[in-house]
């Protein structure tokens, strides 16, 4: 009896149509995934973006031939450096969400929600900025730093006035598409419970069978990337250009 009533439910089950959506209560649902999203990106990008660039610019000049590079010390911490990202980098963003668990809870007191998120989201795209900045600051001419070298400029100034300008441009395309990531990162987080656009898309999307507010959650993270994308290329034409 229990298996007929079983299938006949299952035979009669039809997904939630598009035109059943209340979007008088769908809306602030929406608009505060939305608002999570973007504080947890744009926090994201404010503490890995200047995490990674200290890391990025102590790998750029602490190898053999960097301007702080050559002795011992500066050998041993440009290897510790490379082993730390190699080990964190591969490991897949949903696995590292997991991983740190019991780390999350000691620093954010929490394993769900935004900060937690944010702090998790930190510690992956601290080391994918780092390398994004090593990469590009490989692009600057080693002639100009050794002009600069020649005047008798100290190592930082020429880290200030001479590699960040000359590799600004490229600097810029290489954050654009970190953030780009930190979005998708943002997405995935939502899968624990961290609250976001991709949180709303399992919740109220894929879990009550409604494609219609999945594809609005899409829909919107296509367009937060589509205008990082244009703003992050327009200004590395602008600055490239001067």
């Amino acid at each position: 009896m229990t298996a007929s009533l079983t299938t006949t439910a299952l035979s009669t089950w039809v997904p939630l149509a598009a035109n059943d959506t209340d979007w008088n209560k769908m809306r602030p649902a929406l608009l505060d995934a939305l608002q999570d999203t973007l504080y947890m990106v744009s926090r994201t990008l404010l503490f890995a973006g200047i995490l990674g660039l200290i890391v990025g610019l102590l790998l750029y000049c602490l190898r053999p031939k960097g301007i702080l590079g050559g002795s011992p010390v500066a050998r041993g911490l440009h290897l510790v450096l490379n082993l730390i990202i190699n080990t964190v980098r591969p490991i897949p963003f949903i696995i590292l969400l997991v991983a740190v668990w019991p780390l999350t809870e000691a620093v954010v007191g929490k394993t769900i929600g935004p900060n937690a998120a944010v702090f998790v989201m930190t510690i992956g795209a601290t080391f994918a900025v780092a390398r994004i900045v090593e990469q590009n600051l490989m692009s600057v001419d080693p002639g100009v730093i050794e002009a600069a070298r020649s005047m008798g400029a100290k190592p930082w100034q020429i880290i200030r006035k001479v590699i960040l300008p000359e590799a600004l441009g490229p600097l810029v395309l290489g954050y654009t598409f970190l953030l780009i990531g930190i979005v998708d990162m943002s997405a995935m987080a939502g899968a624990i419970g961290s609250g976001g656009l991709g949180n709303f898309a399992i919740m109220y999307g894929y879990q009550q069978f409604n494609t219609e507010l999945t594809w609005v959650a899409v829909a919107i993270i296509i367009v937060l990337v589509q205008i990082v994308q244009f703003f992050g290329n327009w200004l590395a034409r602008k600055i490239m250009r001067r």
